[in-house]
């Protein structure tokens, strides 16, 4: 009997089901450690990127003149950015008709900003998902791996005449291995997940204001022949 209850051992000796079990959790793991690094990243830059379009919007700079800038060849928009180009392209568009009455112009661009928001939310969010499906399911799927090691475990031992404590202690301890997989790919995705949602609601709210305030000074600016 092998009494090496090294981790690498336990694991290498574990039944198929119970190893595919850890392959599975450790895949998760890695693919959220990989998606946390990437969110985290993303919504650091779309944060900087609304303060400093928001500190240059209310500079006192021209719209048009605002909208010039962005709209270059040599500029590559992003977040905030889009909505207002998104508004203000659409604005534009629709005064030049010249026969278009004001609150109309003020409402065509208000739903191109809600368009361009919707879409930046989704890019945001298209990993959260992911986050929220490890960070629940994990323990469960390492508590099936336990539950079958375990199993395996007491079904040898009613194969052996003068059982002890050593003949089972291998087989529950590469069991509770899942688990604790499990629970090592669970948490981190929690976290992950609950602090990037609070972020990105934060962000959501700042889009927000921005295209009820973006609107306004549009209010203004349609009645002004």
């Amino acid at each position: 009997m092998n009494t090496d209850l090294s981790i690498l051992t336990l694991v290498k000796e574990a039944s198929f089901v119970v190893q595919f079990v850890m392959f599975i959790l450790l895949a998760a793991s890695v693919t959220s450690w990989t998606f946390i690094f990437s969110k985290r990243k993303d919504l650091k830059q779309a944060t900087e990127i609304t303060d400093d379009f928001e500190d240059e919007f209310w500079s006192g700079v021209g719209l048009a003149e605002l909208y010039k800038k962005m709209s270059s060849d040599r500029f590559e928009p992003e977040g905030i950015e889009k909505i207002f180009l998104a508004g203000y392209r659409e604005f534009a568009r629709m005064r030049q008709k010249g026969d278009v009455e004001p609150v109309v112009q003020v409402e065509s661009a208000q739903r191109a900003m809600r368009i361009e928001l919707a879409r930046e939310l989704d890019r945001l969010d298209e990993t959260l998902p992911f986050l929220a499906t490890v960070g629940s399911t994990s323990p469960y799927i390492g508590l099936f791996g336990t539950v079958w090691g375990i199993m395996n475990s007491f079904r040898a031992l009613g194969e052996v005449k003068n059982a002890t404590l050593a003949h089972v202690a291998p087989g529950i301890s590469e069991a509770l291995i899942a688990t604790a997989i499990g629970l090592f790919a669970a948490i981190p995705a929690v976290i992950a997940y609950n602090r990037f949602s609070t972020r990105l609601d934060r962000l959501a709210g700042r889009y927000e204001l921005f295209i009820d305030e973006f609107v306004v000074l549009l209010q203004r600016q349609a009645h002004n022949k």
